[in-house]
């Protein structure tokens, strides 16, 4: 495809090879590294300070216990703790617990485990048939899977097994006529949409009104107008960009590296292809590839599997998948080692976005910033109050991405200040996951934000360019719903 003349007027033609993802902004690597160094200099800045931990058996760990805080002796981060935080951000060196090993050696089964199937051909021609019987009704897939992939975020956080997801769509949005772009955000805003608007998510609704002192489903109506009313805003923005798109290549925010992006998701072939059927192993193995999804959502959700044995999953069902497909032990090895190789990259960045947390966890400076939030907060009206708890939470959520460690962090000290300003808890509780959610739809410290645009090959500032009028659409709309739930 990459070598055809453009048959729509205003499409941008093929450029040069030397062109493909070019972009003079920086790579993920280097942002997430500058992070790294800009929050090793607030080290220097921010006091230290710690609040007291003590444990919460309904949150299942220790929580931080309010007007508990003081200031502790500095630990200001220097340049060989600069250097040693992508390492950290791996596993702990001095006590080895585990930090984002454990997804980045997921990602490295998953590849190997794509790179097996897609040795057998048999992705490829399943595509091409889905496609031609989809033909002409391409753009409706867009609703239908962000649909699904929101009902995972909503019901119990779907974020990181997301990744899995990128590679089997990608392909699909591009023979359908939509650039990248389109397929990282049917994951992304899809899934995020849905952690946005929590409903019985355990990693943040359930943890945080826990920690708030409150259940989980107080609250709930109004997490539900969030939940379907932002997912409507971002189906009804995916949809017009793609549209937009496929009649015109040069409104695609990756218009450059259209041409790179079906060289690497559809190969060097794919127009080429002349094969109309699958064959019996084909359809086997499709039916195996369908089905490893299906257990690892069914692991996730219902049997407290993690990265792990998810890893162990995918190892397993590519060894199935060589086996059915007679790929023999070297083809089969250097399948799994090729299509490993391919998500190298994203490993690396997984650990590296990880270490800006452990740079602010060791400086300790976490604690301070909350306590600062916390005397914002006080003598302020209802809506004041709760507009002002998401603002601080929006700002806290790009230190802390992971919602149950905000959770964590922020409800025993923020919530109960609700009381003081007549506002519900469960509204403090609401107002900390939209927060949340939405900056973790373009947060450079959240491993699935950049480990989906490394899969994708969707450089940051094209995302950046793609998804800033719909963050601003939902921030007023998150803004005025918290608003008037301090009125009904």
């Amino acid at each position: 495809m990459s070598d055809q003349k453009p048959d729509t007027p205003g499409q941008t033609p093929p450029e040069d090879k030397s062109q493909e993802l070019a972009s003079r902004f920086p790579t993920a690597y280097t942002i997430l590294f500058l992070l790294i160094v800009l929050v090793a200099a607030l080290t220097w800045i921010i006091p230290a300070g710690e609040y007291e931990r003590a444990m919460n058996e309904e949150v299942g760990r220790e929580v931080a216990v309010a007007d508990t805080y003081s200031e502790v002796e500095p630990n200001p981060q220097g340049p060989f703790d600069v250097l040693l935080a992508p390492i950290g951000g791996f596993y702990d060196p001095d006590s080895y617990v585990a930090n984002a090993i454990d997804v980045a050696l997921f990602v490295l089964m998953l590849g190997g485990f794509l790179g097996v199937v897609n040795a057998t051909g048999s992705i490829d021609t399943g595509i091409r048939l889905a496609m031609l019987a989809m033909k002409g009704r391409e753009v409706w897939m867009i609703p239908i899977l962000m649909c699904l992939f929101a009902a995972g975020g909503t019901t119990y956080g779907m974020a990181e097994e997301t990744l899995a997801f990128y590679i089997i769509l990608l392909p699909v949005v591009l023979r359908a006529g939509f650039d990248a772009v389109t397929g990282v955000a049917i994951i992304l805003v899809g899934a995020g949409i849905g952690v946005l608007g929590s409903t019985i998510n355990p990693f943040a609704t359930i943890i945080a009104s826990n920690a708030a002192g409150i259940p989980f489903t107080e609250g709930i109506i109004l997490r539900f107008v969030i939940l379907l009313g932002g997912l409507a805003i971002c189906i009804a923005y995916v949809m017009r960009y793609a549209a937009r798109v496929k009649a015109d290549r040069s409104r695609s925010v990756v218009a450059r590296q259209w041409p790179a992006h079906e060289q690497v998701f559809l190969g060097a072939e794919a127009d080429k292809m002349t094969i109309n059927s699958l064959s019996g192993t084909q359809k086997v193995i499709l039916v195996i590839f369908a089905a490893t999804f299906a257990v690892m959502i069914w692991g996730v959700s219902s049997q407290g599997w993690w990265m792990a044995r998810m890893g162990a999953l995918f190892l397993g069902s590519a060894i199935l998948v060589g086996l059915i497909a007679r790929l023999g032990e070297k083809k089969l090895t250097g399948s799994f080692i090729d299509g490993a190789r391919e998500l190298l990259g994203v490993a690396l960045i997984i650990g590296l976005a990880r270490g800006i947390v452990v740079i602010m966890e060791q400086g300790r400076i976490a604690d301070t910033i909350l306590h600062a939030s916390a005397q914002a907060l006080s003598d302020l009206s209802s809506v004041v109050f709760i507009n002002t708890m998401f603002a601080i939470e929006l700002g806290m959520s790009f230190f802390v991405p992971s919602s149950s460690g905000l959770a964590v962090l922020s409800m025993p000290i923020l919530a109960p200040l609700a009381d003081f300003s007549g506002v519900g808890r469960d509204l403090v509780v609401t107002a900390y996951q939209s927060a949340n959610g939405l900056v973790n739809l373009i947060n450079p410290t959240f491993a699935v934000v950049v480990g989906g645009l490394a899969i994708g090959r969707v450089p940051y500032d094209r995302w950046i360019a793609f998804i800033w009028p719909l963050l601003l659409i939902l921030l007023v709309f998150i803004a005025v719903v918290l608003s008037l739930g301090t009125v009904i």
